[in-house]
């Protein structure tokens, strides 16, 4: 089963441990922005990883989960409010400490690093002493999710800029972060910025939202972050961010996240492995502007990176979702695969042209993430620039929040032994425009596209109507040129959806057929 990186060893912080009196002080976007404004007009500074002393860099694996938050200690807990933040232990991979701050409308307190908020286990009895300045590694806040009785996980920040959240009876799986830095760009190394400081709203009594700000600070971006956070069914997290330029990148990624796809139904490798599919997202799904709603299916078959770019004027919308909610599509009741939360991005400011970029990396195992979606805009920022951007993520259980009417939910494809030149796909819709109405009969729409698209012919095109309100697609690719392998044309482009007459009923599903 796939190990979390995200270790939750959290611990909370009473008013008596937090360090600090409160300070005067008016904490808002605004003040972030200029925080972030003055760290651009400076040389980057990186993080100093020797801070940390040497037993808590040399910390193994097993001895950092042997660290354990001290729950009486949770910050806001004794005051009984609806939100909960407990904090993470600097040390193992974590060695660059992160500031973390509680303010109110008018006051601020810096929350310091102490042995008080840690229970440490046998692996850790013996341990030497804290750093007396310190930070944190990150944190999480908890909130009555599932039941009035107990404070779930919330949300996590925790590494570079990431973060994740969960609604209502989800898992964790799916991650975001604050910007992708030339993020698969050629002949350049990523960069990950961090979050390097923290402002945690105290909230009032029966609040429904929790509120934060972050200070981002990078090689090459600065940043304000303001996140607003709305708990429910599908819990709701309202980003806000502005960033300066230190210098131009190649590739900048606004609202990336990333997520894991091992193997699935559409997969043509197979492993040796008890389950059906294994992956937190089975497709990226994308509202353009114009109103078109785009499924392309996550693929780990060709052993080598592969990138899809979707270019646009406006972006209503996109996301990796978790389509497959069947328990027994992945009969893992460890992992819980079917409960992995989509993450889908609804912009609420014009973000101008510019494209979504699929990054697919090959993988052996499900130990890591290892597909990447983000946004990227048509004009990258100049050395001096200001960019500013807000989106509204949906962390939720909905296969269609495109809301698309008529929706992929399953992708096949194989050779038979009598057809050995020709691959046979399986394309399956449902939604509720399929349903017959006895005018004008539902038909396809298939094309090969791309540089290699003239070089395929579709054929034996068939679709008929299955059990459970689906409608099943069936074609063939076959090499337009005889005595030609598929394997020797190159990546093949596919589109297809269904029509009534002149009305498009479906999204758009978009697949590669790769070598």
């Amino acid at each position: 089963m796939r190990s979390i990186i995200f270790l939750f060893v959290a611990a909370a912080a009473a008013p008596s441990l937090l360090g600090q009196t409160w300070e005067r002080e008016d904490i808002g976007f605004d003040s972030i922005q200029s925080r972030a404004r003055d760290l651009a007009n400076k040389p980057y500074t990186p993080p100093n990883r020797d801070t940390l002393p040497a037993w808590m860099n040399n910390l193994t694996y097993d001895q950092y989960r042997d660290i354990r938050f001290n729950p009486n200690q949770s910050l806001w807990a004794a005051e009984n409010l609806p939100f909960r933040a407990m904090f993470f232990h600097p040390g193992y991979l974590y060695r660059e400490p992160v500031t973390l701050n509680e303010f109110t409308s008018s006051h601020q307190q810096r929350i310091r690093l102490a042995e008080a908020f840690f229970n440490y286990g046998p692996l850790i009895q013996k341990h030497g002493e804290l750093p007396p300045d310190g930070g944190f590694a990150g944190f999480r806040l908890h909130h009555q999710l599932n039941s009035p009785d107990y404070f779930d996980e919330l949300i996590v920040f925790q590494g570079a800029s990431y973060w994740r959240a969960l609604g209502r009876n989800q898992r964790w799986g799916i991650s975001s972060r604050g910007i992708a830095v030339d993020t698969g760009a050629e002949g350049v190394t990523e960069e990950f910025p961090n979050f390097r400081e923290f402002w945690l709203r105290k909230p009032q009594p029966g609040e429904t939202q929790a509120r934060l700000y972050a200070l981002l600070d990078g090689p090459s971006y600065t940043g304000a972050y303001a996140f607003k956070i709305h708990p429910g069914n599908e819990t709701i997290v309202e980003v806000r961010a502005v960033i300066f330029a230190r210098r131009a990148v190649q590739r900048l990624g606004i609202a990336p996240m990333s997520s894991m796809f091992w193997f699935g139904e559409n997969s043509r490798r197979r492993f040796d492995d008890f389950r059906p599919e294994v992956h937190d997202t089975d497709g990226l799904a994308i509202r353009m502007g114009t109103g078109e709603r785009i499924w392309r299916p996550i693929c780990n078959d060709s052993g080598r990176l592969e990138f899809s770019f979707f270019s646009m004027d406006k972006c209503d919308g996109f996301g990796l979702l978790q389509r497959d909610r069947r328990f027994s599509a992945y009969e893992d009741d460890e992992a819980a695969y079917h409960l992995r939360p989509s993450l889908w991005i609804e912009p609420t400011s014009d973000w101008g042209p510019g494209r979504v970029m699929l990054m697919e990396i090959p993988t052996t195992n499900e130990l890591a993430d290892n597909t990447v979606a983000m946004w990227e805009p048509a004009r990258i920022p100049q050395a001096g620039d200001r960019i500013e951007f807000s989106y509204r993520q949906h962390w939720t259980m909905d296969p269609d929040p495109s809301q698309s009417t008529g929706h992929v939910v399953a992708t096949r494809s194989g050779i038979h032994d009598w057809q050995p030149g020709q691959r046979t796909i399986i394309v399956e819709f449902k939604g509720t425009s399929l349903q017959q109405n006895g005018e004008t009969p539902i038909t396809p729409q298939i094309e090969a596209i791309g540089e290699n698209g003239g070089k395929v012919v579709i054929q034996g095109v068939n679709l008929q109507q299955i059990p459970d309100d689906r409608w099943r697609l069936a074609f063939q690719v076959a090499p337009s040129a005889e005595g030609t392998k598929l394997s020797d044309i190159g990546p093949i482009e596919l589109r297809c959806c269904l029509k009534r007459g002149d009305n498009y009923l479906t999204e758009t599903w978009v697949h590669r057929i790769t070598p």
